[in-house]
């Protein structure tokens, strides 16, 4: 799982897969090109060499996470050993949590009905619309 294993370079999207950000190579490469990835701060190709303490900033659905690759591997392995080829930064660690402290409390904030309408309301509200030609 070091470098020493893999003697050639490794893609960007190949690498990505390997780290378990994305489930297939397919769909990292379309984030690579979808400018959902960038790499040293700028777009860049699925193609791309990765190196050793590049920094990587990926969008992934309403989360953003900025990581660092600290080892290059090929291979897919178990999640506990894809975690070790990189680590996430302490201010994207912070805004991640700050983020998702938000949209929990936005969520509180929307009360959900008291409770769902009875037959006699759904009755009484259908009433009121034919009477009232609506």
């Amino acid at each position: 799982m070091s470098s020493a294993e893999t003697n050639d370079r490794v893609r960007l999207d190949k690498w990505l897969w390997a780290a378990r950000f994305y489930k297939t190579r397919t769909i990292a490469k379309e984030a690579i090109e979808g400018g959902k990835v960038h790499y040293n701060s700028q777009r860049t190709k699925p193609g791309k060499p990765v190196e050793v303490g590049a920094r990587l900033r990926l969008r992934l659905g309403h989360q953003e996470k900025e990581v660092i690759v600290d080892d290059i591997s090929d291979r897919r392995r178990a999640a506990p050993e894809a975690q070790k080829l990189y680590h996430e930064t302490a201010e994207s660690e912070k805004k991640r949590e700050e983020i998702a402290w938000q949209r929990k409390t936005m969520q509180a904030a929307q009360l959900p009905p008291a409770r769902r309408p009875t037959k006699k309301d759904r009755r009484d509200l259908q009433r009121f619309r034919d009477q009232h030609g609506l």
